[in-house]
């Protein structure tokens, strides 16, 4: 399994609980498919850097996880269906130098 980071920025018009629960769904997603979330940050409500789709804020919120290349491919394709999300990055996170064979 590979680990990834998940970066999730919602609309800034949701209530925080909402936020947190769609957070705790791709939460579920993500263990569903055979994923573990090894962490979870929420950030909260922070201004952006540039205007996108004429919002200027959102709740962020980070989620560290393992899994196979296929959840990874059907995160995205998901998250990025959701009217709730304004902006999506899943990234692959460097093997430890420890596990590099030589």
């Amino acid at each position: 399994m590979r680990s990834y980071e998940l970066m999730v920025i919602h609309r800034f018009d949701m209530a925080e609980p909402d936020v947190r629960n769609a957070v705790s769904e791709v939460e579920a997603a993500i263990t569903a498919r055979d994923g573990v979330v090894k962490e979870t940050d929420f950030w909260g409500k922070r201004r952006f850097a540039y205007e996108i789709d004429h919002m200027n804020e959102g709740y962020y919120s980070v989620i560290v996880f393992d899994g196979p290349v296929e959840l990874q491919d059907a995160l995205d394709r998901s998250l990025s269906l959701l009217d709730a999300v304004v902006r999506h990055k899943i990234i692959r996170l460097p093997e430890k130098a420890g596990n590099l064979s030589q």
